[in-house]
């Protein structure tokens, strides 16, 4: 009963990390920088997509998009993703484009503190382009 009990927690371990949420809003270039702003999602009609969010830390803001496991499970992972931090009059700060499939993708550090952000996520597919943007913080 125990080796099948290890077994199974070393399944939920592994399935964990392999969908990427155990690594998720981390962000590598500066792991203390926190959410500012609420949660943008990115819908196809009712279905939700992804999740947007703006941070800042480390001096800078940053955008980051995470695709939801429902999504992948139903479409795959023929999509691509873009993220940046927008300002005023539509400037795109710290664009990332990632690899095809990658669930998750961080910008590059924007030196915006000092103005009005956003951020902005798509994801692209071979039929679908959808994004989101948050609500501007200043």
């Amino acid at each position: 009963m125990r080796k099948i009990l290890a077994v199974a927690a070393i399944a939920a371990a592994a399935a964990t990390v392999l969908t990427g949420t155990a690594q998720a809003e981390t962000n590598p270039a500066c792991p203390g920088a926190g959410q500012i702003g609420s949660t943008a999602y990115v819908k196809n009609g009712s279905t939700t997509v992804a999740s947007v969010k703006q941070y800042a830390g480390c001096g800078k803001n940053y955008s980051y998009v995470y695709v939801w496991d429902s999504w992948i499970a139903s479409h795959g992972r023929d999509f691509v993703l873009r993220t940046y931090v927008q300002t005023r009059p539509n400037n795109s700060n710290g664009y990332k484009t990632g690899a095809r499939g990658q669930q998750e993708l961080w910008s590059g550090g924007a030196d915006t503190l000092d103005v009005c952000t956003r951020a902005h996520g798509e994801v692209d597919g071979s039929s679908y382009f959808l994004f989101a943007k948050t609500s501007e913080r200043c």
